[in-house]
């Protein structure tokens, strides 16, 4: 294995290890983490200094195996949802980001993108869990999930990131 694969490798098992220990932050309470979004950040991170492909796998896995491992968030439907969700997030974070020009606009677009994104696809999984299970998913509560109660996560991702992103980029960890 070169350099390079190595350097991959280890950065993906650290964003993976983010994603796990980060929702520890908001002390494991469900209604806080659903808020403050604390495994999309290094999924996000994941995807922009990785790349889409090891973006998304970063962002299937995480929700899954932090159910497995710590019990939250609960397995089905909550992180088996998240799981296509953050997998949205890491891919269109880093595919996008690769075919812009990599300026401060781009690393915002490429944000919005890949949060659109995420919401969109979790709101389609979520309406076809809830069909499966006899359910309703109305538009009301992807409008709550998507928006209202993630807004203080989506300001904190669109504070943080960015600004992460383009150290980063300045300090030429991400090509």
């Amino acid at each position: 294995m070169n350099h390079s694969a190595t350097k991959r490798l280890v950065l993906t098992g650290f964003f993976l290890a983010l994603g796990l220990l980060m929702p520890f932050l908001t002390l494991q309470i469900p209604s806080v983490g659903s808020r403050l979004l604390p495994m999309h950040i290094p999924v996000l991170l994941g995807g922009f200094v990785l790349g889409g492909p090891l973006g998304l796998v970063i962002g299937f896995v995480t929700p899954l195996l932090r159910s497995i491992i710590f019990g939250l968030p609960p397995q089905f439907p909550t992180a088996f949802i998240m799981s296509f969700e953050l997998a949205t997030y890491g891919l269109l974070a880093g595919v996008v980001y690769r075919l812009l020009s990599k300026d401060v606009l781009s690393v915002y677009a490429s944000l919005i993108i890949a949060m659109i994104g995420g919401r969109v696809v979790w709101g389609a999984v979520s309406f076809f869990v809830h069909g499966l299970s006899g359910t309703v998913f109305s538009w009301k509560m992807f409008t709550a999930g998507a928006v209202v109660n993630a807004l203080p996560g989506i300001i904190l991702q669109i504070v943080i990131i960015p600004v992460i992103v383009l150290a980063l980029r300045r300090a030429r960890h991400i090509d």
